[in-house]
Order: C-alpha cells, then structure tokens, then sequence
C-alpha cells in the first residue's frame, strides 16, 4: 500500500505543480511542497491519516511562512517610482494653486510639479508649502504657515 501512496502523492504532487504553473496566483504550489513531503512519508511507512495531516500541515505552514514573502516581491502590481520621498517635504509654489481653476505649480527636488491643495485653499505664488499626498502626477499639498498651525 504504501508503494501505491508514494505514487498517488507524487500524482497530486504534479497535479499542484500543473495548476500552479497556469494560474500563477501562488494558491497550490504550497500543495506541491505538502505532496512533496508526503512521498518521503509514504516511502517510509508513514500511515495514511498520518500522510494526511503531514499534508495539511506542511501545505498551511509553508503558505503561512512563504506566501507573504512571494507576495512581496512577485507583486506585478506595484511599481517602485521613489515619488513617495516627496511626502512631507517642503517646496516653492511657482504657479498659484487654485483648485476651482485647475492651476497650480509647484517646485520641489529640483523639478516642477502640478499642485493642487489638500483644503482647497487658494496658495500664492511664492508661498512655502508641505506635500501631503500623491495623486497621480500631482501633489496635494498645504501652505507651510498652515501645516505649522495644525
């Protein structure tokens, strides 16, 4: 029995690595480590409810352990700019922010920047101001004398 278990293993086994490879969404590739597993408990003796919760157990563990991690850095989605070191820093508004006109510039490292304000509040040319968020391309930003009274 035990000769038919390291096959049927080594059938999920291929099975997870298969479904894996065409979906790539990091779901049944923690199977095929379980399975994996698995063949060496059947080769050895291992009993079949004892196959089963090794199985269960080392599938949930390595998800557990290594899923974040493939998450992490297999993550298609994001897209590293290093735009996020403008938050918080401090820049020159070069054109008047004015939200009800769709104007406003603003110059920080050493580039121009659309601005638009994070109150609304109209920011004079000239005026220091404090980057709060990212939207896009553009800058929310708030008057520096602002930022200090909050």
């Amino acid at each position: 029995m035990e000769n038919v278990m390291v096959w049927i293993w080594l059938g999920v086994m291929a099975l997870a690595v298969f479904l894996e490879m065409s979906t790539m969404a990091l779901v049944s590739v923690w199977c095929a480590v379980g399975a994996l597993i698995c063949v060496f408990a059947a080769y050895f003796g291992a009993g079949i409810q004892a196959q089963l919760l090794v199985f269960v157990g080392v599938s949930i563990l390595t998800a557990a352990i290594v899923r974040p991690l493939a998450k992490k850095y297999a993550d298609p989605h994001k897209v590293a700019t290093n735009a996020d070191r403008l938050l918080e820093m401090e820049g020159r508004v070069t054109e008047t922010v004015n939200n009800a006109h769709s104007t406003g510039a603003v110059y920080i490292d050493g580039k121009t920047w659309t601005a638009r304000s994070a109150d609304g509040e109209v920011i004079a040319k000239g005026e220091s101001v404090q980057v709060e968020r990212m939207e896009g391309v553009k800058l929310i930003v708030r008057a520096k004398a602002a930022v200090s009274a909050v």
